[in-house]
């Protein structure tokens, strides 16, 4: 531990009283021995444990509105050492937590705690499936992360944090070695990619390295962050452009171009196989994998037939709309959609301008539903919301939207991130959905708020279960239509093709990774039954290979959403207020949804005693 606190010192000159201010104002022997109350325990873990961790400190923007900044020249310890030492360091909480006397805590401490296993898991589990993943894939793989980081986070103000950017450019040779160990580990124990996988990625690296230093997104986003920094002169820009290209010619491209090499080589090991499957004791880590996702016990079978069962109930309910605006529904669900496909009243022109109007559009669709929504919510966040296209160098692989979640300091929005590569993935009818589940009142809501909740810990703020933060993203489709935002029955077509969208991952997921379908089979299954465009398709099950099981937590968290709202709403009768329904759900942060529906019921109780 002594060690985590001198490193943490010197790389963010941060004073001991800080520390005591930031972990709860603990006592300093505390460090050392277990803490008399356990939200200082819980502070203290929390504090230990993103110490080693410089990129979840510039993320969160904690730190430097006390004027801490050091950590943001440098990168994670991506080494096997350090994993080592999270994975001691998490059975040390573990076994701590197990000390303390439930029976003695308060009913928000028992939240914690539960919530706070539910994260940690089984850490031996966890350590068991380490290498059960692909660190460089054609999705969210290191070689598009480092970038996306740099581009996202890591802001430029003074030259200081200029100085910084140019410190994580000159370590990114440093990182990927770090990350080479485990890959040279799984290829030992024959977990190597499917071999599109290691084909996209070594396509992504090899465009990556091949454009000259000064239009790499590296360079072109430092030189945008310059340009907004007032307080740095035309001279000293000029010299630190310079560093950067130097150090993007010297390390970055010799590191991206080695990993080229290694990637092409390995190729010959790979095979087709898509499925997790294939990896040693693939099955038991699979099962695992759905219920870290999940927060259920939900077998890979019952969720294979839920999503089966769903898929059809919604695709009776759009074709009952189609036939309403006059087209054929014997046709089926795909034909159908191709059919709109063809109309060009759905689209955008595929150029600069319509790819401009698209985000402008998007941001009319927040604005307006942010007017609006009062009747469903109490509480909203603090924080705004801002849309952004994906950046360009990762757009086609990339889905096609995601959210990126405020800076704790303020000085960066809430970003929803929209995917214009392919402008007939964008229809118009689709996109007030989108726009809900990513901002209002979906992700944006949900993650801003719990960012800016108090009287937690720490670790309650930045904690994420997929089944509750992505239920909450597809229950906030639902619900934006049910208060009459998409009258438009073309923009409900909108909303149950995302529905769609999410009960056909139930059935691909599984079937990929537990009744061994290929790709090709996942492909033609959700080409089949969504209507959705191919490239959308191809980078959807390609997701869903890479990411075991987390597809699967969208329409299962989402269901349970609204199965305690109907429960709610059954139970207290003319008492049910949807807004304090919802702020049962959202005042306490993300949670397993075991957590969740204990929470609910308490709720139930304490309205029908008042």
């Amino acid at each position: 531990m002594a060690g985590k606190i001198k490193k943490f010192f010197k790389y963010t000159g941060l004073t001991f009283a800080v520390v005591l201010v930031l972990a709860g104002s603990f006592a300093a022997h505390e460090w050392y021995a277990k803490p008399f109350y356990i939200n200082n325990f819980f502070n203290r873990a929390f504090i230990q444990f993103i110490w080693d961790k410089p990129e979840a400190l510039t993320s969160m923007g904690m730190l430097e509105q006390l004027g801490i900044n050091g950590h943001n020249a440098e990168w994670n310890d991506d080494s096997e050492a350090a994993a080592d030492r999270d994975f001691a360091f998490l059975t040390e909480i573990m076994d701590t937590l197990a000390e303390y006397d439930e029976n003695k805590l308060t009913e928000d401490e028992k939240l914690s705690v539960k919530v706070l296993r539910e994260l940690l898991g089984n850490p031996e589990e966890d350590r068991k499936y380490r290498y059960h993943n692909y660190p460089v894939n054609q999705l969210f793989g290191l070689q598009n992360a480092i970038p996306r980081f740099l581009d996202t986070f890591h802001r430029v103000n003074t030259r200081e944090d200029a100085e910084h950017y140019i410190s994580r450019l000159s370590k990114i040779g440093l990182k990927m070695d770090q990350n080479m160990e485990g890959l040279l580990i799984r290829e030992e124990r024959g977990i190597i990619p499917p071999t599109f996988v290691i084909d996209k990625s070594v396509d992504i690296m090899q465009e990556f390295v091949a454009q000259p230093a000064e239009e790499n997104v590296l360079y072109v986003s430092f030189k945008e962050k310059l340009d907004g920094a007032e307080e740095i002169g035309d001279p000293d820009r000029q010299a630190l452009l310079e560093s950067a290209k130097t150090e993007i010619e010297n390390v970055v491209y010799p590191a991206y171009r080695g990993y080229v090499d290694y990637f092409t080589a390995l190729r010959a090991k790979s095979n087709n196989d898509a499925g997790v499957w294939k990896l040693p004791d693939g099955k038991a880590f699979y099962n695992y994998a759905l219920h870290r996702n999940t927060t259920t016990d939900m077998t890979a079978d019952e969720i294979h037939a839920i999503g089966l069962a769903e898929v059809e109930r919604i695709q009776a309910e759009m074709l009952d709309i189609f036939a309403a605006e006059g087209y054929d529904p014997a046709l089926g669900v795909k034909a159908l959609f191709d059919q709109l496909a063809t109309e060009q009243r759905f689209y955008y022109p595929d150029t600069d301008e319509g790819r401009a109007q698209i985000l402008e559009d998007y941001a009319t669709i927040i604005d307006e539903i942010e007017a609006g929504i009062a009747a469903a919510f109490n509480i909203r966040p603090k924080a705004d919301i801002v849309v952004k296209r994906v950046p360009e160098f990762s757009q086609e692989t990339a889905p096609g939207a995601y959210y990126n979640g405020p800076s704790r300091d303020g000085s960066r929005p809430g970003t929803f991130y929209a995917n214009l590569f392919d402008i007939k993935a964008t229809p118009k009818y689709g996109m007030r959905t989108l726009a809900y589940h990513e901002g209002v009142p979906g992700h944006h809501f949900q993650i801003a708020i719990q960012s800016e909740l108090e009287g937690i810990p720490e670790f309650r703020k930045e904690s994420r279960f997929t089944s509750y933060t992505e239920g909450w993203g597809l229950y906030a489709e639902r619900l934006a239509w049910e208060m009459g935002f998409q009258a438009d029955p073309y923009d409900n077509l909108g909303r149950l093709q995302g529905e769609l969208f999410r009960a056909v991952r139930l059935v691909v997921d599984t079937g990929i990774h537990a009744k061994r379908w290929t790709r090709e089979e996942a492909i033609d299954y959700m080409l089949a039954n969504t209507g959705t465009t191919e490239s959308d398709v191809v980078a959807e099950i390609e997701r869903y290979i890479v990411n075991p099981g987390q597809a699967t937590a969208y329409k299962v968290g989402m269901m349970e959403l609204l199965r305690l709202r109907e429960e709610t709403q059954q139970a207290l009768g003319d008492k049910f207020d949807i807004r304090d329904f919802h702020d049962v759900v959202l005042k306490s942060g993300a949670l397993p949804l075991t957590a969740l529906r204990e929470l609910v019921m308490k709720y139930i109780e304490e309205t029908q005693a008042a």
